[in-house]
């Protein structure tokens, strides 16, 4: 018995081609780039922003930061060209932002072989007798050592205080980050327990706290990235 054959059935109806989806074309305006800038940081001797600084270096990879060297004698006039600094109070100005970081305890530098540096620590008492010389960049203010002598010769910037001191001449009174900024081998120190201390701040003009400022406050604050001003 024959079978017919039957025409092969169309398992899929016909597919109508696919017109091609136009793309759709959004003309954003493009942010403008940031332009070329540095942050300018202004540091009075003994103070230590490293730490400050590679968490910028860290979270501002764009914006370097440039270290100022001042002096504290000129450091309020030194302000005008920086955008923030690291200073030496006392400094009263209603202009400026002031935000004390840290205190320094006093230390008393004299020669390596001084029978002052076989005690741990000195009080007033102890420098009694003791030629007290004369600083030209001094940060500590008339200091209260009614049993000390005053030198014979002028005031001396720090650096050579500490030079004559190591040589036996007298002793020199500052706070501890200079003792160590000009630390020799023939010079020690001991902290003045009851001297003066010396307070660094981070200060810039009220009317320039711009972004990178806010940025570095808070880098100095200990604020993450995240964190709210």
């Amino acid at each position: 018995m024959r079978r017919n054959k039957a025409a092969p059935a169309e398992r899929f109806p016909p597919q109508k081609p696919k017109k091609p989806t136009a793309k759709v074309v959004f003309d954003a305006p493009q942010p403008e780039p940031e332009a070329p800038r540095t942050f300018r940081l202004g540091a009075v001797p003994g103070a230590t922003p490293g730490k400050w600084i590679d968490a910028w270096k860290q979270r501002m990879p764009r914006v370097p930061l440039e270290l100022v060297p001042i002096e504290a004698a000129t450091q309020r006039a030194a302000l005008d060209g920086v955008d923030a600094a690291l200073v030496r109070l006392p400094l009263t100005d209603d202009a400026l932002h002031i935000i004390p970081l840290y205190d320094e305890l006093p230390v008393v530098v004299a020669a390596v072989d001084s029978h002052l540096m076989a005690a741990a620590e000195l009080t007033g008492s102890d420098l009694e007798g003791e030629v007290l010389i004369g600083l030209t960049d001094d940060v500590l203010g008339p200091l209260d050592l009614p049993g000390t002598l005053p030198a014979t010769f002028a005031a001396l910037p720090t650096g050579e205080a500490v030079a004559t001191a190591a040589s036996g001449v007298g002793i020199v009174v500052v706070p501890m980050s200079l003792a160590r900024l000009h630390h020799r081998k023939d010079a020690d120190h001991r902290v003045l327990t009851d001297g003066p201390t010396s307070t660094v701040a981070l200060v810039w003009p009220r009317e320039r706290t711009t972004p990178d400022v806010e940025t570095f406050v808070g880098i100095v604050r200990g604020r993450t990235t995240n964190s709210s001003r």
